[in-house]
């Protein structure tokens, strides 16, 4: 055949036994091929895979380390953060903000943006440890139980939802001198 007979373009010739006998290959065993036109030996298969769904594809956990020690007990607290695992092309980075709360949701210390985005298989290098300085309003939730709160941007918006939270107590001797 030519390629305008098959619908082709270029210079393409295409040759195809008239017959469906078995044509006898050299060597031992069952080694023939069809002849003609049949379907299995004209189409090559092609198969396309497109992938959308999601469902597999995570943001990295992160966990609070050392929350055992649930007293506050000065005008600053160190807190280290663990991201479990490694980020991979199915576990995405996860961006949190942290801070330290009153029951009521006041804000008492410093916000601290933080990137989980380490590649490291070493859990020692997938640790961040922030400082936490209490603000002056904190002295009026003293003896109180507060919130380390976690928070995650809820998708493109200005908005927070919590990620994940720890409970302290605010217990401090002493009021703050310093305006932080």
């Amino acid at each position: 055949f030519t390629p305008a007979q098959a619908d082709l373009q270029g210079s393409v010739e295409m040759l195809i036994p008239k017959s469906i006998n078995r044509l006898r290959r050299q060597g031992s065993g069952s080694r023939f091929v069809h002849g003609g036109a049949t379907l299995q030996e004209v189409v090559v298969p092609v198969v396309k895979i497109n992938k959308k769904r999601q469902s597999d594809i995570s943001a990295v956990e992160v966990e609070i380390i050392g929350s055992s020690n649930q007293m506050i007990t000065s005008s600053q607290i160190s807190l280290r953060f663990y991201q479990v695992t490694a980020v991979t092309e199915k576990t995405q980075p996860r961006q949190l903000r942290a801070g330290i709360y009153a029951q009521s949701g006041e804000l008492i210390s410093d916000s601290h943006e933080l990137l989980f985005d380490f590649r490291s298989d070493n859990p020692r290098e997938r640790e961040i440890s922030v400082r936490f300085l209490l603000s002056r309003q904190a002295d009026a939730f003293n003896d109180q139980e507060v919130l380390l709160k976690l928070e995650e941007r809820h998708g493109e918006t200005s908005h927070f939802r919590e990620y994940r939270t720890a409970r302290y107590r605010l217990k401090r001797s002493f009021s703050n001198d310093f305006d932080f």
